[in-house]
Formats: C-alpha cells, structure tokens, sequence
C-alpha cells in the first residue's frame, strides 16, 4: 500500500495530535485528512509552519494541565454522603456505580464541569457502608481523590420487627390433631 506523511494540524485520536507528522495512507490523506482541514501535506513550506501548530499545541496542553489540576483540587476537597438500600442485617440491594457518582460529581460542582464515568476508576461497584477514597483521571497526570461515605438506607418497615399475627387481627389456627 502506498503512504505520505502529513502534518497534523488537530488532535485525531486514532493518529496523533496537531504538529505530529504520520505516515497515512494516500487515499486516506487526499479524500478525507487534506479537505478537511485535520491535516497538511509535508512540504518545505509547511514543515516552517509546524512550529507554529508546535506553540499552539503547547499552549493548548498547558491549559488544559492548569483546569485539571484546578478541578482536582477542588475534587479533593469534597466529601460526598450517598445513601445505599439496606435490608435487615445490613445487606445491600443494589450499589453505587460509577454512574451515580459522576452524576453527584457534576452536580456537587455546580454542573459547570461535567465529569464523564470512565473517569472514576472503580474496581467494582460499592456495595458496602463506610468510607471509600475512589480515584478520579482528570488528565495523563492528574489523578484526583473523591472521599465518598456510604450510608445505610432502611426501609422503615423492615427496620423494625414484625408484630406478632395475632396483634395484626389475624387468629392463630388451632394445629389439627393427627390420627394414629
């Protein structure tokens, strides 16, 4: 197969980032990455313009450095209560996903931020009560920690004992006596 290199000039995630020069194939260069725009054809011209796509890729990798570690801090400093179903003797019905915990991110942010699930690491899904520290990716090298405590939730019927059958107004049956 026949292939060209050529400049990128925005982050595609299956090839590189902007000023990454990358060997494509022709077709895949001249049909797609060329007219739009996602890239340039490496030529004497073009390669002095790749200093330039190089400031603006530091730039932009610098910021985004600068609003995860932001972000972190202020993750680090939250403490977020959530509540799991519990029946008699402490066991869970259900548990916390990472779902819900970027759904009580979000919205303990302020919503400003929006924090995607595949962020929060969870080995597993929480299904017990205490304290968990959970890890959150905000960047290559920012990891944040979210201290989550979980509380049991009771329903309030099956927190107290049932009342004997007769309190109810129900009548004990007589036991049938057995013949021999």
């Amino acid at each position: 197969m026949a292939t060209t290199e050529v400049i990128l000039t925005e982050k595609i995630a299956s090839l590189g980032a902007e000023a990454d020069v990358v060997k494509v194939r022709r077709g895949y260069a001249r049909n797609f990455l060329v007219p739009q725009g996602k890239a340039l054809e490496v030529t004497p011209a073009t390669l002095k313009r790749i200093n330039i796509l190089k400031t603006k890729r530091a730039e932009r990798e610098a910021n985004e450095m600068n609003e995860a570690e932001d972000l972190a801090r202020k993750i680090n400093k939250l403490k977020i209560t959530m509540e799991l179903e519990t029946g008699v003797g402490g066991k869970a019905f259900g548990s916390i996903t990472a779902t819900d915990l970027a759904e009580r991110l979000n919205k303990e942010l302020g919503g400003k931020i929006e924090i995607d699930r595949h962020r929060i690491h969870l080995e597993k899904p929480i299904k017990e009560t205490g304290a968990h520290e959970i890890q959150v990716k905000l960047h290559a090298d920012v990891v944040a920690k979210l201290t989550v405590n979980v509380k049991a939730k009771t329903e309030e019927g099956a927190a107290t004992e049932e009342a004997p059958a007769e309190e109810k107004g129900f009548k004990a049956k007589p036991k049938a006596k057995h013949a021999k």
